[in-house]
């Protein structure tokens, strides 16, 4: 088959050519409208229960994921020069496009009561700047029990303002502009008086951590252009064995960009790592391709009879390397979250499609040129690697006891340091704690208690159930009271709010009726918990606008809003367990449905599932990669050392993350599922390149290992080089999920490249003392046809 795929590809090169450059200039063409994606909660499959709440909610109460913060800390914030700046960044804010509205210290309002009819009205407690005196501002302002902890925090003279940005500009393109333009104006605030501004919210997070993606992509895929290039400049030293690799990952790359494109999706944290990734795994199909070209023709100086040959030995070897490679990452199409579907399939797609580029491009591409000068052919000959295929031959063949001891031993202290694994991921887990983005939550945390959004929503179960006397809101009430207690959430913002804000108001201002009023004290309430809600923005409507903004349009169900900590996926679950049998002491269940929602639950269920999707896939991967090797080679035998060879590097990544401290989250279980796809090829390589010289060593096992080492262990040795420095240029990312991933897989592909020859060998020894003891003469079946057995004679 492979011989006649190889005098096909021969035969018809310049047709085959033609269409694989048109069909690159096509999916480039798609590669060149492929946009950024800003979704954040795709992790979580549409049809689980918190993803369904949580778009319940959002089309009940809308986004609780578009508030953007910006903090200062001083102790001359109402002195008039500063705060009449502090007013005009505050209005500044209010002009820029997407921003709905701003809610700030010198924005604030009071409510104030009207002697003559005794309904309340709304009063601005600033004028408009500069101001000359700023005391009387303060004093009222400081009355407003309403703002403290929200908008300013007095222990620590830390002060916020909100801005509310529009939806549909943030799952846009603009947002970058929107957000940057936010942060000038801050940063000039800032530079003016002198003063360190801090920005946080989802909005600037989920930005900077999109635009963070783009540019590193682009850093990643020139950085792994670059290392590969060199390597192989020092293996090959000819530039036109550099130059055809290059070209073959060049037009991976655009294919893969174009697959986002085709398939309808878009560049998200992980899709942004397939460009890079064709590189690094493309690059080891040419390495292999014309490291076969060279050797045969250097045994037979023809180069087409070369080309041939090398399709023919090296087609098969490569179509299930790339086929195991693509499985490790496929299976991640088969979970039901669309962020790993996506990566999973357009990464499993190009990975099949680089071995169909690769092998007609390399066969045609060199079938044109003069055949290779003697210089480029005489890395065959390296005396370090070769120096270095002795010696691991000599312990091989003299100390396997020892490699299989020392293996044992590290296999052991390994499974101590799995046990010692724990999983927890963060929302901005990913940014280093030096991290601008990092250090300005830690600020929010430590001066409000944090900006995550959590949202608990009562349902009464009836219409008009919330505002039908006091009895609902005085229980939402105490829970804000308990939820406060916390140290991890921030101030509640609920209907209850807007009421003691108003009974405050009602009876003179005085901040010590700052609480829901009794049966007796709340007539005066009757009227605006009756009428409907009115969306008009004249100011007397807002104490209307913010009683409504938190019920439903049927007075229903009420929410409750906190900021809180980003606690992590560890504690948040006991965190939340902790409040729920007070929430259910408070709402009995048999009469009030109560939901946990919000953007910090759906990034928790988020990360669960991916955790447990990468482990079910990984265990998936095994399955049919294992499946490959039986259909492959047809022996138990082989199988179970296969199994045995690429367990090990696995298992040492995972306890070496064990005894580091490296958490389970999702980026470092990635880590597993993409090293067992690549290391796998290492195998599949020897092992076939095995059977292929075994016939010519007279079935004798030994001699075929010594051969296969030496014939094999050269390109092993230079791809898995390619291969580390390939996943290591993700070492330089700003995102510690990726660098976790680059020097993990760089690790456990160090171990594989150690393991597949020493310990891979040495299993093959033993399986031939083995079979000998049992027999002097017995046939081991490597496949079904006759010329697939082998026969060990004495």
């Amino acid at each position: 088959m492979w011989h006649k795929t190889a005098a096909f590809i021969i035969k018809y090169r310049v047709a085959l050519l033609i269409t694989l450059l048109a069909a690159t200039g096509v999916m480039g063409y798609f590669a060149s409208q492929v946009a950024l994606s800003y979704e954040f909660t795709s992790a979580v499959p549409t049809d689980n229960p918190k993803y369904i709440e949580y778009q319940a909610f959002r089309k009940q109460f809308g986004e609780d994921g578009n508030l953007m913060v910006i903090g200062v800390q001083t102790d001359k914030f109402f002195e008039p020069e500063f705060f009449s700046d502090y007013a005009v960044l505050a209005d500044e804010m209010t002009h820029i496009s997407a921003v709905e509205n701003v809610l700030s210290i010198p924005g604030a309002v009071t409510l104030v009561k009207d002697t003559a009819t005794s309904k309340l009205k709304v009063k601005q407690i600033c004028g408009k700047p500069p101001f000359t005196n700023t005391d009387a501002i303060k004093a009222e302002f400081l009355n407003l029990p309403v703002y403290k902890g929200f908008l300013y925090n007095p222990e620590t003279n830390a002060y916020m303002l909100a801005v509310r940005l529009n939806k549909d500009t943030l799952n846009s393109k603009y947002r970058e502009g929107v957000v940057r333009r936010i942060i000038e104006r801050g940063d000039a605030f800032g530079k003016k008086q002198g003063v360190e501004m801090h920005y946080s919210g989802l909005p600037l997070i989920r930005t900077q951590m999109a635009m963070k993606v783009q540019s590193e992509m682009k850093l990643f895929l020139i950085m792994s252009f670059v290392l590969t290039a060199v390597i192989l400049v020092l293996f090959f030293r000819a530039f036109v064995a550099v130059l055809a690799s290059m070209l073959v990952v060049a037009i991976g790359v655009i294919w893969s960009v174009g697959t986002i494109v085709l398939l309808g999706y878009k560049i998200t944290l992980l899709t942004a790592l397939i460009p890079p990734l064709v590189v690094v795994i493309g690059i080891p199909n040419c390495v292999y391709l014309l490291n076969r070209y060279h050797y045969e023709y250097a045994r037979n100086p023809n180069k087409m009879k070369s080309l041939l040959r090398m399709v023919d030995r090296m087609g098969i070897v490569t179509f299930f390397t790339n086929l195991t490679a693509a499985i490790g990452f496929g299976v991640f199409f088969f979970t039901r979250s669309t962020l790993l579907k996506e990566f999973g399939l357009v990464a499993g797609i190009n990975i099949i499609a680089l071995f169909v580029i690769s092998l007609i491009f390399i066969p045609a591409f060199f079938s044109f040129l003069p055949p290779p000068a003697v210089k480029h052919t005489k890395y065959l000959e390296s005396k370090i690697i070769n120096g270095i295929l002795t010696k691991l031959t000599n312990w091989v063949f003299s100390h396997r006891v020892w490699i299989y001891g020392f293996t044992l031993i590290v296999c052991g202290f390994s499974v101590w340091g799995v046990m010692r694994l724990k999983n927890d991921a963060h929302i901005v887990d990913d940014l280093p704690r030096q991290d601008k983005v990092s250090i300005d939550l830690k600020f929010f945390e430590t001066n409000f208690k944090g900006v995550m959004p959590l949202e608990i929503v009562v349902d009464t179960r009836r219409k008009r159930g919330v505002v039908t006397g006091l009895s609902v809101i005085r229980k939402m009430d105490e829970l804000c009271r308990i939820l406060e207690s916390y140290p991890e959430i921030g101030k509640p913002i609920s209907i209850t709010n807007g009421i003691k804000f108003a009974s405050q108001a009602y009876f003179g201002g005085d901040s010590s009726y700052f609480s829901v009023p009794g049966d007796f004290g709340a007539a005066f309430l009757a009227p605006y918990l009756a009428a409907k809600n009115d969306t008009s923005k004249g100011k007397d409507q807002i104490l209307s606008k913010l009683l409504f903004s938190f019920i439903d349009s049927t007075k229903q169900k009420a929410r409750i809003s906190v900021g809180m900590a980003d606690v992590g996926s560890h504690k948040l679950p006991a965190l939340l367990d902790s409040i729920r049998p007070k929430v259910y002491e408070l709402f009995d269940s048999s009469r009030y449905d109560v939901t946990f929602t919000g953007t910090s639950i759906t990034f928790l269920e988020g990360s669960k599932f991916i955790v447990a999707s990468l482990r079910d896939s990984l265990i998936f991967a095994f399955l049919i990669i294992f499946g490959c090797m039986v259909a492959l080679f047809r022996s138990w035998r082989i199988l179970l050392m296969s199994i045995i060879v690429n367990i090990v590097p696995l298992l040492i990544t995972a306890g070496l993350m064990g005894w580091m401290g490296i958490r389970i989250k999702p980026s470092t279980v990635l880590v597993f599922s993409v090293a067992l796809g690549i290391t796998i090829d290492v195998t599949i390589r020897f092992l076939v390149n095995f059977k292929q010289e075994l016939a010519q060593h007279d079935d004798s096992i030994a001699d075929t290992v010594h051969r296969t080492m030496h014939d094999t262990g050269l390109s092993i040795i230079y791809t898995s080089l390619i291969l580390i420095a390939g996943f290591g240029v993700f070492m330089l990312s700003q995102f510690d999920g990726t660098k976790s991933l680059g020097y993990l897989t760089s690790i456990t592909l160090l171990l594989a490249m150690v393991t597949n020859l020493t310990l891979l060998p040495a299993l093959l020894l033993w399986m031939d003392q083995v079979i000998e003891k049992k027999n002097n003469s017995v046939t081991f079946l490597m496949g079904e046809d006759k010329d697939d057995v082998i026969k060990l004679n004495d």
